[in-house]
């Protein structure tokens, strides 16, 4: 872009976000007391030496690397090294507990201190740490400011700033007018739920824990600037920003909390966010990169404004000299007129007060007559009504009262029936037995007396066969005559029948 195009104020307003940068990265001297040590390398299994007078700061990562590396073997270290590694691994973290190295400009000092498996990690008040053993499937310690005992050999750590956190934003977009736009925002952030941050997002940056989520952060507010300036006119950028915070402020929410509209307009991918949370979101300036543009988009209101100016130059030299040329002769006129004017229009005003106050009197007077004899009428009508409710609820309850004795009575007769008709069936049904076992004793003894010796007899003869057919088999047959009847009369079997059955039961 040539000089004769280039937006001056698009320059300065780049100037004063680098400028502005620049400050934000300016590391502040550490409040915590005592020797700090670097940890701003994720997971660093053992600290440093401390660097020579005059040198530059060493990182955990390096020494971290080096030491695993002679544990591993690697770099030139053979098998027969691994005590003599171990031993000056282990000088090397006695020298560091004590003595400590300065950290990165980004990351968290915190201070060692021990000999040896025998060390304590002190960590700020305002840095969030997480502590994990080998072995463990969870971390043994994980907070805001948490010390806690430290064995090189099993241990590891993460320490990550938890102030908040500035993200400066520069968004060249393109409207739906197909004009170039910058869009300067800055969003604030802090950590929220750190155990769930730690898990989902990379504080691996030895210098910078929070560079990477700072630049993802970024990333994702340009690309919401954008989508949102894309749908907009340079007069809707220009003159409202709200829909763009509000934009921007629901896709970060949605990312960094796990809101579910916000996760679904920025796309994420679960809702259950980064343990993150959004302080503010605000839109600083927003420029149009079109030198040419810019001062068209000036030039009407310009225009308008020295137009009304020059307008408003000429109407008061005209009122001026008007003035001059009519005050001398209206002066006199105006002040008889004056007062001329302030007699009749005090009389008008006297009278009409009079008859305001009148007619405003007898309105009020009508208004309150009427407004209580429509209260009276009401209360009346309300009377009655009650009145007229409260007999026909008092009919309505005798008619039922009637009724339900009424019914109670029915009731009452019809079980007395009931039990009266069952009692009375009993009773019958009781006599009615009692005569049909008297009158069959009677037909038996009736039929008992009726039968002759001819009918017993010949009942008798019927019932031989039977008789006999139950009877034992006799061992011996004997023959016995009594009283020298004749056996071919009837009487004479008979009297031999009994004679042989007697003789059989004796026999038995």
């Amino acid at each position: 872009m040539t000089d004769q195009g280039r937006n001056t104020y698009l320059d300065d307003v780049l100037a004063q976000q680098e400028r502005l940068e620049s400050d934000l990265r300016v590391k502040r001297p550490s409040s915590f007391s005592g020797a700090p040590v670097a940890s701003s390398a994720p997971f660093a299994p053992s600290m440093p030496p401390p660097p020579p007078p005059g040198a530059a700061p060493m990182s955990v990562s390096a020494p971290a690397d080096k030491a695993r590396q002679q544990r591993g073997g690697g770099s030139g270290a053979g098998p027969g090294r691994g005590r003599a590694a171990r031993l000056e691994q282990f000088a090397a973290d006695a020298a560091a507990g004590r003595t400590g190295g300065a950290g990165g400009p980004g990351g968290v000092e915190v201070r060692i201190t021990g000999v040896g498996r025998w060390k304590t990690v002190l960590v700020p008040p305002n840095a969030f740490v997480v502590h994990t053993r080998r072995g463990e499937d969870r971390p043994r310690h994980i907070g805001l400011g948490v010390s806690f005992r430290y064995r090189p050999t099993t241990d590891s750590f993460l320490v990550v700033p938890g102030a908040m956190q500035t993200i400066l934003l520069n968004a060249f977009c393109i409207c739906s007018e197909l004009q170039g736009v910058l869009v300067q925002a800055y969003v604030q952030w802090i950590i929220q739920d750190f155990g769930t941050a730690y898990r989902k997002l990379d504080f691996s940056d030895p210098e910078d824990p929070m560079r990477l989520v700072n630049l993802q952060l970024r990333e994702q507010a340009e690309a919401a600037i954008k989508d949102k300036v894309a749908t907009m006119s340079v007069h809707e950028v220009l003159s409202d920003r709200q829909p763009i915070i509000e934009e921007l402020t629901a896709r970060l929410r949605g990312v960094a909390e796990g809101s579910r509209g916000g996760a679904e307009g920025a796309g994420g991918d679960d809702g259950a966010g980064l343990g993150l949370r959004i302080v503010t979101v605000q839109i600083k300036e927003a420029v149009v990169s079109s030198k040419t543009l810019w001062e068209n988009l000036q030039k009407p209101f310009r225009s308008e404004q020295g137009r009304l100016a020059a307008l408003a130059e000429l109407a008061a030299d005209g009122a001026v000299t008007e003035s001059r040329m009519a005050e001398a002769r209206k002066q006199e006129t105006r002040r008889l007129g004056d007062e001329r004017d302030l007699a009749e229009l005090r009389a008008t005003t006297a009278a009409h007060e009079f008859d305001r106050d009148s007619q405003e009197q007898a309105r009020r007077d009508e208004r309150t007559q009427e407004i209580a004899r429509k209260s009276a009428e009401a209360a009346h009508a309300t009377r009655l009504h009650t009145l007229t409710l409260e007999r026909e609820r008092h009919e309505q309850e005798t008619v039922m009262a009637r009724l339900r004795l009424e019914e109670e009575q029915e009731l009452a007769r019809m079980r007395l029936d009931a039990e009266l008709a069952a009692v009375r069936a009993r009773y019958a049904a009781d006599h009615e037995r009692q005569l049909m076992e008297l009158e069959r004793e009677r037909i038996r003894s009736e039929i008992a007396n009726a039968r002759t010796a001819s009918a017993l007899q010949a009942e008798l003869i019927g019932a031989l066969p039977e008789i006999v057919e139950k009877l034992p088999t006799p061992s011996e047959y004997k023959a016995v005559t009594v009283g020298g009847g004749d056996g071919a009369s009837l009487a004479g079997i008979v009297a031999q029948l009994t004679a042989v059955v007697s003789a059989l039961r004796t026999g038995e």
